[in-house]
């Protein structure tokens, strides 16, 4: 065998894609690497996490594992899907300048809100300096936006050719970048990134705004406020207005990785008070008219509320809902509206036509009669249910095209592409939704630019963050029918925004919810999970099986055994095809652990390719907030070549690094959408912080056959089920919605 190009034949196997964090010996000292967040939902260790899994995420958008593309395609599926996003902003980015009036405001905010809210009309305006709108009075709100018409609109243009979208910096800039990272006492690792992110003049910026470092991912405030200093001296201080429109910036960026698309100001004025802005509300003010941020007003109208306060008495009016002001970042401000336009041009849109009633009274189940019915009568529709519910939507792809629509499924995960095409009968009927969106998989687009589809149906709704919903709903024809199917209980998407969910809250179109229970005894276990108890089973065939642990040692210990002996021994399952689910990547039993131990047992070998070795199970990472299951086959000059399904992916050497690690053990985020015929969680007794329903529930289900559990936190886990939700996230696609008028709309 033979080394990458560049690496040392008989490097041990490690698992590179999730870097050290970075160092903080001193603020100087950045670092280009950072950890990729296991769950969105686990607070701090996520929001200094990288693009790995973030969604970043958005990230866009957030999808999910796909098929890959072959390798002698003119561009990779990233580079399609970031070129698509990038079509979609700027898109966007011309219907909001074309939008007349300002964001809607209240006339009774007053303070900080009122200052906010103006801040961000003079930067709508064109103008820069906005500090003699503070003191004017705000405008009468304005009219919600109406929905676009059913009839009668423009024809989509078609989109562009899709261009490479990597960032290839020169040899010159990535120089000039290095020269002023050692002049300010920073790691040279960081010119390459840093002039990924800020361009070809990425040497000018760092000069005159040394905290634009703050933008490459992995750096953290205290290395960029040491960049600084190295370089401006007694010139910078904790106020400087570079600083704090930089910090505003990182800390929207922070809580995108948690999921967030926006963040409450009361937090982020706190937040800057936290690292030594003495004037937080004047800080915010500034990012606002920069631009780094946005602002948004979310609550009750207070002109309203003013309204009913006078004619009610006050004894018997209830208290007027708080008015709450929002900071977010434009790249998933513009998402959100984009994908509310969308979805209500879809729901407005929707004709008639054909007869469903033959098709609905010969579906399978009634669950999926009505999810027919349904269908048939509206552009927008959401169903959920767990596993077994799947069938559903493929009886209704199933009906569709024997009405001579054109219908389609999208997954989340080739794995799940798969068991659609068998659902429905038919392997041309399921694709992966990264597949559809790059244009490697589906029926193509049709002359106005729109997927060629009358009805799409997106299993794993949940996974789907903003950026990519905003994507697809863009890419559907008026007329289109969309169904967006998943289970609520599962963890929602890496990247940010919770859409599944907030469709489901805004009751803005008709839902389905299955009656279809998943079998068996892990189904039983999995749907009382849902409802918060952790109950005990009957397992006669050993479906579901504990394993009690004192230590983290001892749980890898056991993972292994189970693995490599006990489970292909008493169920015929073979090691590949068992799943082993963990909190966290580090740790003393975390992914990183786990997989050096089931490496060294089931395919013991030097990592001469990078760490790798032919045979090796891996996860590749294609884009941010995508996890895709594959096995090492080779090395060479190209990079590394791995099997994904049934497609041969190459990876260049200087992306293996960042785009593969190994996979015989993943994150319960990584393993959404995809199930096994075994799966082995595992859960060290340093695992209990990261614990809550919706993460077990996930884990839990991955399963098809046999589940096995490697317990070592005793009460954590049942109080995990019981008393932890899934961790709320700040967006606001619900109140879009909630604020479009619609036909037919849910009570």
């Amino acid at each position: 065998m033979t080394a990458l190009p560049g690496e040392t034949p008989g490097t041990a196997g490690t698992d590179t894609p999730e870097a050290a964090e970075p160092p903080t010996a001193t603020a100087a000292e950045a670092s280009a690497h950072a950890e990729a967040p296991d769950d969105v939902e686990s607070g701090a260790e996520a929001a200094e996490a990288g693009a790995e899994e973030a969604g970043e995420t958005g990230a866009a958008a957030g999808d999910g594992p796909a098929g890959e593309a072959p390798a002698a395609a003119a561009l990779s599926e990233a580079q399609a899907e970031l070129a698509a996003q990038r079509e979609l902003r700027e898109r966007i980015a011309k219907r909001k300048a074309e939008k007349e009036g300002p964001v809607p405001a209240g006339t009774k905010l007053s303070g900080t809100a009122a200052d906010l809210l103006a801040a961000v009309r003079a930067v709508e305006s064109g103008e820069k300096a906005g500090a003699e709108f503070f003191d004017s009075p705000a405008p009468a709100p304005g009219p919600r936006r109406a929905a676009p018409a059913p009839a009668g609109q423009p024809p989509r243009p078609a989109p562009a050719p899709a261009a490479p979208v990597d960032r290839a910096a020169s040899p010159e800039a990535t120089d000039a970048v290095r020269a002023v990272l050692t002049e300010g006492g920073a790691p040279e690792t960081l010119a390459r990134p840093a002039t990924g992110t800020l361009g070809e003049q990425a040497a000018e910026l760092l000069r005159a705004d040394p905290w634009q470092l703050l933008a490459v991912p992995g750096v953290r405030p205290e290395q960029a406020d040491g960049f600084a200093r190295a370089l401006l001296g007694a010139a910078c201080g904790p106020d400087d207005g570079r600083r704090t429109a930089a910090l505003v910036g990182w800390l929207l960026e922070r809580a995108a990785l948690q999921g967030h698309t926006a963040l409450d100001a009361e937090a982020v004025r706190a937040a800057l008070a936290e690292r030594a802005v003495s004037d937080p509300d004047e800080a915010v003010r500034n990012a606002v008219e920069e631009g780094v941020a946005l602002v948004f007003q979310e609550g009750a109208d207070p002109t309203e509320s003013a309204a009913a306060e006078e004619q009610e008495d006050e004894e018997t009016t209830e208290a007027p809902e708080p008015v709450q002001v929002l900071l977010g970042l434009d790249r998933y401000a513009l998402a959100e509206e984009s994908l509310a336009d969308g979805l209500a041009r879809l729901m407005n849109a929707c004709e008639k036509g054909a007869d469903w009633a033959e098709a609905a009274a010969a579906a399978p189940s009634p669950s999926a009669a009505e999810l027919i019915r349904t269908a048939a009568t509206a552009g927008l529709v959401a169903h959920s249910g767990g596993e077994a519910a799947r069938a559903e939507p493929a009886a209704l792809i199933a009906a569709a095209r024997g009405l001579g629509l054109r219908a389609l499924g999208a997954a989340h995960s080739e794995d799940g592409r798969r068991r659609l095409a068998e659902a429905v009968g038919a392997p041309e009927t399921a694709v992966t939704l990264a597949g559809l969106l790059s244009g490697t998989e589906g029926p193509g687009r049709d002359e106005d630019g729109a997927l060629a589809l009358d009805l799409l149906v997106v299993l794993d709704a949940p996974q789907l963050d903003v950026e990519g919903a905003a994507v697809l709903v863009e890419a559907l024809a008026d007329g289109a029918r969309l169904v967006l199917s998943g289970d609520p209980g599962v963890l929602a998407s890496a990247g940010a925004g919770r859409v599944f969910a907030d469709v489901l809250a805004a009751r803005a179109c008709p839902q389905v919810v299955s009656r279809t229970p998943d079998p068996g005894p892990i189904g039983e276990l999995v749907s009382g999970i849902g409802i918060g108890e952790l109950n005990q089973v009957e397992a006669p065939g050993k479906e579901v099986v504990i394993v009690p642990v004192r230590d983290a040692g001892e749980a890898v210990h056991r993972t292994v055994q189970l693995v490599a002996d006990s489970v292909p021994r008493a169920f015929s399952i073979a090691a590949a095809d068992t799943q082993v689910i963990t909190v966290g990547h580090g740790g003393a039993a975390g992914t990183r652990v786990l997989n050096e131990a089931l490496k060294q047992r089931l395919n013991p070998g030097p990592g001469r390719f990078g760490g790798f070795d032919p045979g090796d199970r891996v996860i590749h990472v294609p884009a941010p907030g995508r996890a895709v299951p594959g096995v090492v086959r080779s090395a060479d000059a190209e990079g590394l070549h791995l099997e994904c399904g049934d497609v041969p992916v190459v990876v260049p050497q200087e992306r293996v690094e960042s785009a593969v690690r190994h996979g015989w053990a993943l994150s319960a985020h990584q393993a959404a959408g995809m199930r096994w015929p075994a799966a082995v969680v595992v859960l060290p007794g340093d695992a209990a912080a990261g614990l809550s329903r919706p993460w077990v529930y996930t884990a839990f289900g991955r399963g098809e056959r046999h589940l096995s559990v490697v317990h070592g936190v005793d009460q954590a886990l049942p109080h995990a089920v019981a008393q932890v939700p899934a961790s709320e996230r700040t967006t606001r696609l619900r109140p879009l919605l909630e604020a479009v008028p619609t036909p037919d709309a849910a009570s």
